[in-house]
């Protein structure tokens, strides 16, 4: 069937450069596709820790208020303690 024996292994030869170039294409697409998606994964993972910084700022305010809202509170009822301590005393209670 062959009429060259030459111009076949040339043709197998270049059959195999064919399929390496493409398994070559394939592996780097792969690869480019692996780095887009590490990329998307860390720009989301970016964003993310952005929107809990923002979160954790709003509830620490939010601790700090109520914290002092229970200080006040603790004043409030240490002050209404002491009131109600010399209303009984002055009254004999």
């Amino acid at each position: 069937m062959s009429e060259n024996p030459r111009v076949e292994a040339a043709l197998g030869r270049l059959d195999r450069a064919i399929e390496g170039l493409s398994q070559s294409v394939d592996k780097r697409q792969t690869r480019e596709l692996s780095v887009k998606a590490l990329q998307d994964d860390l720009q989301r993972l970016t964003q993310e820790r952005s929107e809990l910084t923002g979160t954790l700022e709003k509830q620490k305010k939010r601790t700090e208020k109520l914290e002092g809202a229970n200080e006040e509170v603790s004043r409030r009822l240490g002050a209404a303690m002491e009131s109600v301590r010399a209303v009984l005393d002055r009254h004999g209670g």
